[in-house]
């Protein structure tokens, strides 16, 4: 389908110098066709949008999440990360059915596209239903089915994610990508890393792992293996492939050039890390290594939203506030965090994250009209620090329109939220 996006400010994430005050879009199927400043070229297009007092951008890219744990949502809050996952979340989560985490994911869904996220990085279990929301809603899902390397399962998980990785790798007219999950050092010991290491060379996908997240991980690994818990996973051989790794909160300057050594993606969860009081990463020294450092929500019961325009605001406020320094985290730098960096991230920066010709068609929409988004004398700025999620309109992913006047088009939203608040009270008993 050619669509026009005409008379519109453009955001491309191409430079922070590159904003389009009034340009024009074109989308040819699944690809962007062309970007351009002025008047859009004559063409018969299948649908014209205007743009008028609205702004494009790359769709946000959440790097970490568990996206049917918007199930828990508000289950149990104010808690130790150790006791809150063993005395809550996973004894409730022992309950969950495939059902369940279809609708759980498909809620998730709904949250994200209606805040602006095209793209969402998840590691749960019973991803063939996770998959399955993927495919029936529009979305771009890079999934991994998790992986505990200790209890009964284990060897399931490996034969599992194997499947899973045959069925579902970059189907869905290629917005499904699999990854292997291993949960965490703390809960993967080395022979386990190692066999699943061995399946992504296997395979050639990467790996999406839980790292560095509190200080009792830090300590746990170092008394276990003598090693903090980067250098670890460096000689066990896991960083030989593409990883995605969460958190990343207690690393030093030797972890940061080991990440930096084989290109490793970090998924920065500021308001998980701040809500579980497991610390502050640190996200400045990463980036100016030249890490790729993205951002991520990560599950609804630690946030307790999947809103990435709320977690790009309180990634750049909680840097400059930690740093004593406001000119840390300027609005461009938040902005493609939470964008380009995804891709890159992820090592799929040649398929999306900015607005240029040749790359997927993914891209929102955001109105300029509402209260807090005038005057507009930096629009970087206005979508950074004041940027809500209403203001999304249209959501576009591989060149389809997902949502349009914040009506979602490839599902029924109003069967979503009832089926997810029925298993929600099934869940509890109620």
């Amino acid at each position: 389908m050619s669509i026009l996006l005409d008379n519109i400010s453009i955001v491309p994430m191409t430079g922070a110098n590159e904003v389009i005050e009034k340009g024009y879009i074109v989308i040819g199927d699944q690809f962007i066709a062309e970007v351009g400043e002025g008047e859009a070229p004559q063409a018969d297009y299948e649908r014209v949008i205007d743009g008028s007092n609205k702004v494009a951008m790359p769709g946000f890219v959440n790097t970490h999440t568990h996206a049917a744990m918007t199930l828990l949502r508000g289950y149990a809050d104010d808690l130790p990360l150790m006791e809150w996952l063993e005395t809550k979340i996973w004894p409730l989560e022992a309950r969950l059915t495939s059902e369940d985490v279809y609708w759980g994911t498909m809620l998730a869904i709904v949250e994200m596209l209606k805040s602006g996220t095209t793209a969402f990085a998840d590691m749960y279990f019973f991803m063939d239903e996770t998959a399955r929301a993927v495919s029936q809603s529009g979305i771009r899902g890079i999934l991994a089915r998790g992986m505990v390397g200790v209890g009964p399962e284990k060897e399931q998980a490996i034969v599992e994610s194997r499947e899973l990785v045959h069925k579902w790798h970059r189907k869905a007219d290629e917005r499904i990508t699999f990854m292997l999950g291993p949960h965490a050092p703390y809960t993967c010991p080395p022979d386990y890393l190692e066999q699943v290491s061995e399946l992504a060379g296997e395979l050639g996908v990467g790996i999406h792992i839980h790292l560095a997240e509190t200080m009792v991980e830090h300590n746990t690994i170092i008394e276990q293996y003598g090693k903090r818990p980067v250098a670890y996973l460096e000689d066990l051989g896991l960083f030989s492939h593409k990883v995605l790794a969460a958190h990343c909160v207690h690393v030093n300057s030797e972890d940061i050039a080991i990440l930096k050594k084989y290109a490793v993606g970090v998924a920065h969860n500021p308001e998980s890390n701040m809500k579980l009081a497991s610390g502050i990463a640190p996200v400045p020294e990463m980036l100016a290594a030249g890490i790729s450092v993205a951002l991520g929500t990560d599950g609804a019961s630690s946030n307790n939203n999947l809103d990435m325009l709320q977690e790009m605001r309180s990634c750049a406020l909680l840097h400059k506030v930690n740093s004593m320094n406001p000119t840390v985290l300027p609005a461009y730098q938040a902005l493609e965090m939470a964008t380009l960096n995804g891709a890159r991230a992820m090592g799929m920066d040649n398929e999306f994250g900015q607005l240029k010709a040749g790359l997927k068609a993914d891209m929102i929409l955001l109105g300029l009209d509402e209260a807090h988004m005038i005057p507009r004398y930096d629009i970087l700025a206005n979508l950074v620090y004041s940027g809500q999620a209403s203001d999304v309109e249209t959501v576009i992913i591989d060149g389809n329109i997902v949502m349009e006047d914040r009506e979602i088009k490839t599902f029924d939203e109003k069967e979503v939220l009832e089926q997810a608040r029925k298993t929600a009270a099934r869940l509890i008993g109620k």
